[in-house]
């Protein structure tokens, strides 16, 4: 079976941002998104089933800091996450990622 990996265009959802002692704050970020088809079969050995799922997931990333509102005075008011730049689909890999649920 020959691999392929395909390029997709990272999309945009829309999140709360939520820290303890801080106003939640709502964000936007690009995000890997999306699966295709894929197929199973009931293999003899465990895991008793070989299945191939294609999944988009992130190839490259970059983090944004923002300052939440209203925290408290104890609290350091900064947010950190992660915010595609790249997807790759590809292939589901158990070593990194539970493809049971795709």
């Amino acid at each position: 079976m020959q691999m392929r990996t395909e390029k997709h265009a990272v999309r945009e959802f829309t999140f709360l941002a939520r820290k303890r002692g801080c106003r939640a704050l709502r964000l936007s970020a690009g995000a890997c998104w999306g699966r295709r088809g894929g197929w199973q079969k009931p293999i003899l050995e465990p895991p008793y089933i070989e299945s191939h799922q294609w999944i988009c997931t992130y190839n490259e990333t970059r983090m944004v800091m923002v300052k939440l509102p209203r925290c408290a005075p104890d609290m350091d008011p900064f947010y950190t996450y992660p915010v595609a730049i790249c997807c790759d689909c590809d292939i589901c890999s158990t070593a990194t990622t539970e493809c049971e649920t795709y």
